[in-house]
């Protein structure tokens, strides 16, 4: 049974081998003060009894953690099992912080204590003045055909370029897919990299944390992991917490996995910065009529100035002192105080009030689970979020990791919704006076290959792939970098993961080169290997 150590005065520890013999050593009549409790009152005559019930609650959290966490389920032997979605449910039972219902905060008190914690220090001189205040991500989970979509290639044999025929653009001399006509008329707002690669093939999971931290381990290990790097929204959010009382990082509407029912997949997490740095999931539909976060409403019968005493009230009675000498548990506050900043920020409630936005509105970003997830992602940096990221994960109609009939696929369901909520969302930022200010990126974790299979499908690509990038200090109107003739590697300009994440950064104020320290007081770099793509920066 777990020990339970309690702290008397300033300096004395007394460790009792369980809560039995510490609720036996312990009588209603001691005052709370003899545990360096002040009373809510400010008296010395409270109960004990309510220490008690924390100290249980938290243990009983560790427990069922221990419980759960043995029943994760292991990665498909399939070769390619294909990106899947994790449901809110099954990353409950394995134990993700995926709520910040006041009700669960100890439970994702013990959870965050798995996960080891940095000790991090910027160093002054790296600051940079940032271009974008938020970055919205629309990363295209299976990996999406730069061929038939960015880098046509009308002039390649039939099994290379495939269907569809390619369209101008809005950019002299560019075409893209006759699938993304509205898009079609906003590549100038931005720049098309076509010239982006990395090592990793066979393994979605490895490609997903390179694609999104930068850092390359190769084919192994598609599961997320404690030690992994730290996600984008997980690293803007420690060095540049939103000025609103919002959370700085939130994911929807999926966590993607590897396979149907595999672990969820690295590279959307905190890693080594803990589980308070994990960003808020959304695993709803905003789609769906009762779209709706009751995460965020203040209990029943609750007022503000009710709920401001509890939470000092709770602060007295927190638990973070009498585990302070536990590394398992310091970050124990850090899910409690973003649970309180959410229920008591207006912005943060309105923000995912979708359906008050204008049904005009929500038509043309697509009714659809991923067309109202783009669309919440631009409430969500309007009110202050720092980074939105949208998963595009495989649903019951199609999947961007198109081995098998990729042109229909692609044609009836992936382009035309990508086509309207990407054009809404640069239109809206656009006109709203947001562009400037907001990072958007468009991106997979590689490409498809160039020939196309018997099955009618292209296969998975790192070699060369495309991505999209406008605003928050973006070049417009840029095309870096180019394939060869059948678009299978860069022959100009070649770029890596590394890169494009020090690109994302450089715009939000980031230095690449930030350094960090892990639990061990190892030195950390963000991106180690990694410098901006200069030429695409305004």
């Amino acid at each position: 049974m777990a020990s339970v150590p309690v702290l008397f005065g300033d300096r004395e520890w007394r460790t009792f081998p369980s809560t039995s013999s510490f609720n036996k050593h312990f009588s209603d009549s001691i005052p709370l003060a003899s545990l360096s409790i002040p009373s809510p009152s400010g008296s010395t005559t409270s109960t004990p009894r309510l220490v008690r019930i924390k100290i249980r609650q938290v243990l009983n959290s560790k427990a069922e953690i221990k419980k759960r966490r043995s029943v994760v389920p292991q990665p498909s032997p399939s070769p390619c099992p294909g990106p899947g979605r994790v449901s809110r449910r099954e990353m409950i039972e394995i134990g993700s912080s995926l709520t910040l219902g006041l009700g669960l905060t100890d439970l994702l008190r013990a959870e965050a204590g798995a996960a080891p914690r940095a000790r991090r220090r910027a160093r002054p001189e790296g600051q940079i003045t940032p271009t974008a205040d938020s970055c919205i991500l629309i990363f295209l989970n299976g990996g999406p055909s730069h061929l038939d979509m960015w880098d046509m290639k009308p002039d390649a044999p039939a099994e290379i370029r495939g269907e569809f025929r390619p369209i101008a653009s809005s950019l002299p001399g560019v075409q893209v897919s006759e699938h993304l006509p509205l898009f079609a008329r906003q590549v100038h707002l931005g720049t098309l990299i076509r010239s982006a690669h990395h090592s990793v093939n066979n393994s979605h999971g490895a490609a997903v944390y390179t694609g999104l931290t930068g850092h390359d381990r190769g084919e192994v290990g598609g599961r997320a992991q404690p030690t992994d790097n730290p996600a984008i929204g997980s690293v803007v959010g420690l060095h540049r917490p939103p000025e609103t009382g919002i959370v700085p990082f939130v994911a929807m509407p999926y966590i993607t996995a590897e396979g149907a029912g595999g672990p969820p997949q690295p590279g959307f997490f905190g890693g080594w910065l803990g589980r308070t740095h994990d960003p808020l999931f959304v695993l709803k539909d905003p789609n769906a009529p009762d779209f709706a976060m009751p995460e965020l409403s203040h209990p029943a019968g609750v007022d503000l100035a009710r709920f401001a005493n509890r939470r000092q009230l709770d602060s007295v009675l927190g638990t973070p002192e009498g585990y302070a000498h536990d590394s398992r548990l310091r970050d124990v506050d850090g899910f409690r105080a973003r649970a309180y900043d959410l229920l008591t920020a207006p912005t943060a409630q309105d923000a995912f009030r979708i359906d008050r936005e204008d049904p005009r509105i929500r038509d043309r970003y697509g009714r659809n689970i991923y067309g109202q997830s783009v669309l919440l992602a631009r409430r969500l940096v309007e009110a202050g979020v720092r980074v939105a990221s949208i998963s595009w994960a495989p649903d019951a109609n199609a999947t961007w990791d198109t081995h098998g009939n990729n042109f229909q696929t692609l044609k009836t369901t992936l382009l035309p919704q990508l086509d309207a909520a990407l054009s809404s969302l640069l239109d809206d930022l656009q006109s709203r006076g947001r562009l400037d200010r907001t990072l958007v990126v468009v991106m997979g974790e590689f490409g498809r290959s160039p020939k196309i299979n018997p099955a009618a499908g292209r296969d998975h690509w790192n070699f060369g792939y495309s991505l999209f990038l406008a605003g928050g200090g973006i070049k417009a109107g840029h095309i870096h970098g180019a394939s060869d003739k059948i678009g299978a590697r860069p022959h100009l300009d070649p770029v890596t993961p590394a890169e494009i994440i020090a690109t994302i950064y450089q715009c939000l104020g980031i230095p690449a080169d930030l350094l960090l320290h892990d639990q061990f007081r190892r030195p950390l770099t963000v991106v180690p290997e990694g410098r901006p793509i200069a030429s695409i920066l305004a």
